[in-house]
């Protein structure tokens, strides 16, 4: 930094002396302090809205990394998940992050095409569960998985669905909430859902469904507060939202079906970006995010298991069901279908 010249003056030494004195303190106390030790920058963690929500995980775990690393996290929301890959898409490697937390299996390949993120170095790589490493580069790295379903209200008065096609049964016209593919990560999970089990007959099993849902939802939020709201007796979300209402509401009103078909699901992933100048930092909170201290956060926040297999579960987590099966699930063409399946109920509304 250049300061004007300061000149002194002719007469008047002794007062012009101590004037000159002190500006030239002050100045050098100027230059010091600016050239001193910053306290460095928060990193920067894209994600979608829930989990920094005030019953999200993201206060909890900004505060218990600073704790242990020194280091200030700063979670930035996307909107839902959907909505997260678009805006690191759109950015690209202008993007103001330094991690990524909140992409799924089904956006995996998408997000890896990109070429936007580098691998992890994780100590605790050791205590994921090894059926969710699915990608072997540790580009994307697991943190947290549960199964998708179907959540029905026992005190509606409905009777409930016992499978994906009694969903289409005139009976449930309207009482059904889901949530777009197009920006959301459970309506995405939907449409992989019946993909793996309709196959290539997904989308006349769409329009079989579009009588029974009563809105579309851009995000999971949304839509399940207006299913606790009451305005519908049956709500997309996962296997293990009943622990949430047993957990804080000591209810078990809100039950989560099992369907004999099976259930697709969801693994959440965290990555690092290759434009990130804090990848050191950064990798030391990916591997704190998947470490004991960190998991053991994810189930009464997230409200999905933990992917470190030495967390304990909560007591909440017992009224999940225990018999769901899981079956293999993909977009069969990830840039065209979920726009195929919401423009299946817009345009065939009324």
């Amino acid at each position: 930094m250049i300061f004007p010249c300061i000149a002194a003056p002719r007469r008047g030494g002794a007062i012009a002396s101590i004037i000159i004195s002190s500006l030239f303190l002050l100045c050098a106390g100027f230059l010091l302090a600016s050239c001193g030790p910053k306290e460095p920058q928060a990193l920067q963690v894209w994600t979608y809205d829930s989990f920094v929500s005030e019953w999200g995980p993201g206060s909890a775990l900004s505060k218990l990394f600073e704790e242990k690393s020194g280091i200030k996290v700063s979670f930035v929301s996307k909107g839902d998940g959907g909505a997260l890959l678009a805006a690191l898409i759109s950015a690209g490697k202008e993007a103001q992050a330094d991690l990524v937390v909140g992409l799924d299996n089904n956006s995996l390949t998408k997000a890896l095409g990109s070429g936007l993120f580098v691998p992890a170095e994780l100590p605790n790589k050791d205590k994921i569960r090894a059926d969710l490493l699915i990608d072997p580069s540790l580009k994307l790295v697991p943190y947290d998985f549960g199964d998708f379903a179907i959540i029905w209200d026992s005190e509606s008065g409905v009777r409930a669905p016992k499978s994906l096609e009694d969903l289409t049964d005139p009976y449930y016209a309207r009482r059904l909430i889901i949530m777009d593919p197009r920006s959301s990560t459970p309506g995405l999970g939907l449409l992989a859902w019946t993909q793996a089990v309709y196959g290539q007959e997904w989308k006349e099993y769409w329009r079989r469904l579009k009588p029974s849902v009563l809105t579309m939802t851009p995000g999971w939020d949304t839509g399940y507060g207006i299913f606790t709201k009451g305005e519908a007796p049956l709500v997309l979300s996962y296997s293990t939202s009943p622990a949430y209402h047993k957990a804080y509401e000591e209810s078990e009103r809100y039950k989560a079906l099992v369907f004999p078909e099976g259930h697709a699901a969801q693994i959440e992933f965290a990555g690092i970006l290759a434009s990130s100048k804090r990848k050191k930092e950064a990798g030391k909170f990916l591997d704190f995010l998947i470490s004991p201290e960190a998991q053991a956060i994810l189930p009464e926040t997230q409200w999905m298991y933990p992917a470190n297999v030495e967390t304990q579960l909560p007591e909440s987590f017992s009224v999940v069901p225990k018999d769901i099966r899981t079956i293999p699930s993909t977009i069969a063409d990830p840039d065209k279908d979920p726009e195929t399946a919401a423009e299946i109920l817009t345009t065939m509304a009324g």
